[in-house]
């Protein structure tokens, strides 16, 4: 049976938690995930958590084969709120689909005192945008999370996310260091739906021996979550799906 939590509502142990499990990621971040597993939703979401737990922070979009949902859609938002967004070299509204990422992220790769996150594309082969990046990403210097959503066809099993972890892995040339549960359906999203992904993620982890990093889920949902999961849990705001999408 399902444990309850004590507390229905999202309180400052919880934003603790949080903080210091961010705290506690390296500082280049390269978060992963399939098509629809809603990577770039928790990206913006991670390094506006980041920006909030006072650290100084860029976030670049490397996505460079989905032409829809990108992090860079919202720079002047995320900008609004001390984040250095970086995105293709004609610009953050520049609409593309051909690898043309801006020498301008080599910057806060080599700043030590800038923590960075890299949305990457959804498949091994928008993975390659991040490959020319490979020698930053040092044994230990780094986290590489893979977002899993077990509603999507290609991730609903143990093989199926292992299929993706290792085609990333080979392209980047660099190893998946955690795992996400963001297991959704959207603004329909309910705590079941959450459990049941973590179940897959929990076997995911069992398997490789990655640990589970992070839960997240919309804000309702996330302050129903017993709070004995395996992750840190981080709420959701849907910032790259308007109201009526």
């Amino acid at each position: 049976m399902e444990k309850k939590s004590q507390s229905n509502t999202f309180n400052v142990k919880d934003v603790t938690e949080l903080q210091n499990a961010l705290l506690a990621d390296h500082r280049i971040r390269v978060i992963i995930g399939h098509y629809g597993s809603g990577k770039t939703e928790f990206s913006v979401n991670y390094a506006l958590a980041m920006s909030q737990a006072g650290l100084k922070t860029s976030l670049a979009d490397l996505d460079i084969v989905n032409p829809y949902f990108r992090s860079r859609e919202k720079a002047e938002m995320l900008e609004k709120h001390g984040i250095h967004v970086i995105s293709s070299s004609r610009g953050h509204n520049a609409n593309i689909d051909i690898p043309m990422i801006s020498a301008e992220i080599f910057a806060p790769l080599e700043n030590l005192s800038t923590h960075v996150v890299l949305d990457v594309g959804g498949d091994a082969i928008g993975a390659r945008a991040v490959a020319q990046f490979r020698h930053h990403l040092k044994p230990g210097q780094y986290d590489m999370y893979c977002v899993i959503n077990r509603n999507r066809e290609q991730t609903k099993d143990l093989q199926g996310v292992m299929d993706h972890i290792r085609g990333i892995e080979a392209t980047i040339g660099a190893k998946v260091t955690g795992l996400i549960n963001n297991t959704h359906m959207l603004r329909e999203t309910t705590v079941q739906d959450v459990m049941y992904g973590q179940e897959l993620v929990m076997e995911v982890s069992a398997f490789t021996g990655l640990p589970i990093r992070y839960v997240s889920a919309i804000a309702t949902v996330a302050e129903q979550l017993p709070k004995s999961l395996a992750g840190t849990i981080i709420p959701l705001e849907l910032y790259m799906r308007e109201a009526w999408m």
